[in-house]
């Protein structure tokens, strides 16, 4: 019997070790190869959250609690990191401003077709008002 438990542990760890993709690898030969075998492999994984997204897990900010050992390492690791969430952070503001900035440029391109058409319309109109025969005013 501890042998088998020592058999499921090994192959959990092998399977964490390579990721969601093994775990679902494996539920789909198991629900080939013997339906209530992939059943149970598939409510073990959610039992044990194996395919949640929380945030938490996959956070990059859940690393920087981890310490290497080397103080120097960590500290630069930190301050690599945080260098990085700013520029990510810069960069997704450059695109908001880009994404504005088109937006603008759109509607005033709009703004002024709709102007244009509307003083064509108006002297087309003009243009085909009947003549009364009235002379025109010079």
């Amino acid at each position: 019997m501890h042998a088998v438990s020592r058999y499921f542990r090994e192959a959990e760890a092998w399977l964490d070790a390579r990721g969601k993709g093994a775990w679902i690898a494996t539920m789909v030969v198991a629900f080939i190869l013997f339906w209530p075998l992939g059943l149970t492999l598939l409510v073990y994984m959610i039992w044990s959250n194996r395919m949640s997204c929380s945030a938490r897990k996959w956070s990059p900010t859940g690393a920087r609690f981890r310490t290497s050992g080397n103080t120097a390492f960590d500290a630069y690791r930190d301050e690599t990191l945080k260098r990085l969430e700013d520029e990510q952070a810069a960069f997704t503001d450059f695109l908001e401003r880009l994404r504005k900035a088109k937006d603008q440029a759109e509607f005033d391109q709009f703004m002024d077709d709709r102007a244009r058409r509307s003083r064509d319309r108006q002297r087309n109109d003009a243009d085909d008002a009947p003549d009364t025969g009235a002379p025109q005013p010079a």
